[in-house]
């Protein structure tokens, strides 16, 4: 690394744990990256078993960090760590808001193999800075690099020394470094080391060079409406480690922004200023809410309750019964539902007796000569229709009776009845 980006790079707050047991004290400037890292080499020795001098162990250890006295950390402060046999990083960019107030971040180291913990605290004094905002920003997104392998101090200061190269500042600081999954992009597929890209955002006290206006001209932002990539000067000094996809790069001029504060017109939809908000006083007079609550049974009571006697009392005290409905029915009405039920009856019992007995001459006999027994004249699987023919003709002839007399005894119950 050049001296250049050496200097460049110190501008950037990077901490790690020092083997002291004790809180720890970082001072980063507000609108400069912080970056702090948690070493498992440090938490290994605060876990028992305690290695011995020169022993190696490989626990796997996972942290948990939060503002003390709330669950989660400040909004401006992210963390990041990929597995538990990995270092966990801490990093964001501080805002002006909390310049001058320390902010204590608890620190809980997890040992996923004797599930031991230790805790730590880390007190971040965020100092004011003296240009800041930076008054020209740029905002590159590398496609060939993951939040943590960026955030490498090596790689950090290797890529702001080949923004220095094209821009040319006198001064240069990273702002701010954001994954591409915190800006919606999607999870990349497990094939050909393919990685999740990264916002990188830099400032500097100089206007843009000309390779980075590059990308404002016409052709090239019909190159990225077609998808293509745009051609760009100075791209080579970047491609020998980093893959900046030059269509996502953002530009801001502080110095040309306009204030969007408008004054407030008042018209239709917007209320008159009312004032400050004044509570009631607490001498209000007390009210008795029995005869509301009353009211509010007594009447729907009261409804029910005459509807369900006037239900009742149809349901109960109306009804006809049976005997009154056969006294207003006709005796010919009557009779032919009674003469109908009988000889339904009838039909009923005659269905279920249909096995009719064999006839003599099928059952068993001795052979008159030799006395075996014979076997019968028919099989066992000998239906009805193959029955000798008088004996078929005798049923008939009585099923034909049994009807003519049920349908004279339908036709002409009073006749019957009087016979």
């Amino acid at each position: 690394m050049s001296p250049a980006t050496t200097g460049t790079f110190l501008l950037t707050v990077y901490t790690i744990f020092s083997k002291v047991h004790s809180d720890r004290n970082v001072y980063p400037s507000a609108g400069v990256l912080f970056v702090h890292v948690l070493e498992r080499e440090y938490f290994k020795g605060e876990f028992p078993p305690y290695p011995k001098p020169g022993e190696i162990s490989n626990d796997p250890i996972t942290f948990n960090t939060n503002l003390m006295g709330y669950p989660d950390r400040p909004g401006w402060l992210r963390y990041i760590q990929r597995t538990p046999y990995s270092d966990g990083v801490l990093y964001g960019s501080p805002t002006a808001e909390n310049v001058g107030k320390p902010t204590i971040i608890e620190i809980t180291a997890y040992n996923r193999r004797t599930f031991e913990t230790a805790r730590h605290n880390l007190i971040i004094n965020i100092m004011s800075a003296e240009d800041f905002p930076l008054p020209y920003q740029a905002e590159f997104f590398i496609k060939n690099m993951n939040v943590e392998e960026m955030l490498a101090s090596e790689v950090l200061g290797d890529f702001l020394g080949a923004v220095k190269n094209v821009w040319q500042p006198e001064r240069l600081n990273a702002i701010n470094i954001t994954s591409a999954l915190d800006r919606g992009g999607r999870v990349p597929l497990p094939i050909n080391d393919m990685k999740e890209g990264v916002y990188v955002m830099v400032g500097a006290d100089v206007p843009f060079s000309s390779c980075l206006r590059e990308v404002e001209n016409p052709q090239n932002q019909l190159r990225c409406s077609q998808e293509m990539e745009p051609v760009i000067t100075c791209d080579k000094k970047f491609r020998t480690q980093f893959y900046i996809d030059w269509c996502k790069i953002s530009l801001v001029d502080k110095t040309k922004q306009v204030s969007t504060y408008q004054e407030v017109i008042r018209g239709e939809g917007i209320l008159p200023d009312g004032g400050e908000y004044k509570p009631p006083s607490d001498s209000l007079k007390s009210r008795d809410y029995y005869t509301d609550f009353l009211i509010t049974l007594a009447v729907p009571s009261a409804v029910a309750l005459v509807l369900f006697l006037i239900l009742a009392y149809i349901m109960c005290c109306r009804r006809e019964g049976v005997e009154k409905r056969n006294m207003q029915t006709p005796d010919i009405q009557l009779v032919h539902h009674s003469a109908i039920q009988k000889s339904t009856k009838e039909l009923r019992d005659m269905s279920k007796n249909r096995e009719i007995a064999w006839p003599l001459s099928t059952l068993p006999v001795f052979h008159p000569v030799t006395g075996e027994i014979m076997p019968p004249l028919h099989a066992d699987n000998y239906e009805s229709t193959n029955m000798p023919l008088m004996q078929t003709q005798h049923k008939m002839k009585k099923i034909k009776e049994f009807f003519k007399a049920t349908v004279s005894y339908i036709l002409y119950p009073r006749v019957l009845v009087k016979c």
